[in-house]
């Protein structure tokens, strides 16, 4: 149970595309990856997560907070399989543990395409030279491109999704558990931090300090949104759709519970 209404026990994905969403909030904050703050909002340990949107189609019991999520509509450029050759002919691809909602496009992109490569969960002793095809997820897609460039070929899901859905595609969203006292009022500062962030997205990326400013101002500008409206939701249910057509999800009416 939330012990301070004020303090909500607070998780987000430790990523780039997340700052515009988080910096500046005034508490305590878990910072993880995707796979992780879904496990722990899951038990109760966290109130409200920025995490993976496939963790609400899996177990709809939380709220949404309404009109924020990672998105894209289009390349997104860091959520993508690195490889050689046509996708066609990758007979394995490593899985990035971390994820979640990555890992279930995955698997509708395959199915969709009619291919059906080996999925082994990654070594985490494996190097990054390894010339296996990998998906790669947040910070570390982004590392693995601008270490190795045009050495590899990388498949965009951001892209994909478009060319196959014609809508958004939601990554990851504000998730609030059922028990939480006062839930609009987290959402609207979670809302109002958002407006601001993006009011000053040139000072934050001057803040910047490990990637390079000009590729932040593409990143944030040109392949992210940070939006969850009437597209963003289509989007989700077609995402909903895809995964109980391929037997990821069991089929059934999913409410969207905004806040």
């Amino acid at each position: 149970m939330v012990q301070d209404r004020h303090r909500p026990r607070l998780g987000c994905v430790g990523y780039l595309n997340a700052r515009p969403l988080i910096h500046g909030w005034p508490g305590r904050v878990t910072l993880d990856n995707p796979a992780t703050l879904c496990a722990q909002l899951a038990r109760g340990e966290l109130d409200v997560a920025l995490v993976s949107s496939f963790e609400f189609l899996r177990n709809p019991i939380y709220r949404i907070v309404d009109g924020v999520s990672i998105s894209s509509h289009g390349p997104v450029y860091s959520v993508i399989v690195a490889h050689h050759g046509n996708i066609s002919e990758i007979d394995e691809i490593e899985l990035d543990p971390a994820s979640e909602t990555s890992v279930n496009l995955l698997r509708c992109l395959l199915a969709e395409r009619g291919v059906n490569p080996r999925l082994v969960v990654k070594n985490p002793r494996t190097s990054q030279s390894s010339d296996a095809a990998q998906l790669l997820i947040g910070d570390q897609a982004i590392r693995f491109r601008q270490k190795f460039g045009d050495a590899y070929r990388y498949w965009d899901f951001g892209e994909d999704w478009h060319g196959l859905a014609k809508l958004p595609f939601v990554y990851a969203l504000w998730l609030v558990r059922p028990e939480v006292v006062d839930p609009e009022s987290i959402a609207d500062r979670l809302r109002a931090l958002r407006d601001e962030n993006l009011a000053k997205i040139d000072t934050l990326i001057a803040e910047e300090s490990e990637f390079d400013h000009e590729f932040c101002a593409r990143y944030y500008r040109e392949h992210l949104r940070f939006s969850f409206g009437e597209k963003e939701r289509a989007g989700l249910r077609e995402f909903q759709r895809l995964c109980e057509k391929h037997g990821l999800l069991p089929k059934r009416e999913v409410e969207f519970n905004l806040v």
